[in-house]
């Protein structure tokens, strides 16, 4: 049986860019940061950053528009899709997204600054959002899910 399940943590390397589609659908794409440390032959410290295009659809984009700010530290669940589409001038085009399912704000509440009010939920631990959470204004609505991250 096939799988195509990724998880990453890392920063976030800009703020999300959140537009609506179709039905007024909200789709949010920022890319993310991991760091990979390792020594090299020599004994010397490396590091490799690989730099990943996130999506978040629905819910998870409302979440990620109040809440992800550049420089978050996030855990993200997802699936990687690569698209193509034909540019200006006709040529072939390819990226690689991370179409993110499940979405954790990682670190401290006093990690960014720039957030008033923090979300409730923002402590010591960390907070979780899956894509079948729903958001109307202030109000998250999901049968799954008892304990809400804000």
């Amino acid at each position: 049986m096939p799988v195509n399940k990724v998880i990453l943590v890392g920063h976030v390397g800009r703020d999300p860019e959140v537009r609506y589609i179709d039905n007024n659908t909200p789709v949010a794409s920022f890319s993310l940061a991991t760091t990979e440390v390792y020594k090299n032959k020599n004994g010397e410290q490396v590091k490799t950053t690989e730099w990943h295009n996130i999506v978040l659809w629905r819910g998870l984009a409302q979440v990620a528009e109040k809440y992800v700010k550049k420089g978050r530290l996030l855990y993200i669940e997802g699936k990687i899709r690569t698209r193509s589409w034909d540019d200006k001038e006709g040529n072939k085009r390819y990226t690689t997204e991370i179409i993110g399912d499940n979405l954790q704000l990682l670190g401290r509440k006093d990690d960014d600054t720039s957030r008033t009010p923090p979300p409730p939920s923002l402590n010591e631990e960390p907070s979780t959002v899956n894509n079948d959470t729903t958001i109307d204004d202030e109000l998250v609505q999901n049968d799954e899910v008892d304990d809400l991250p804000f």
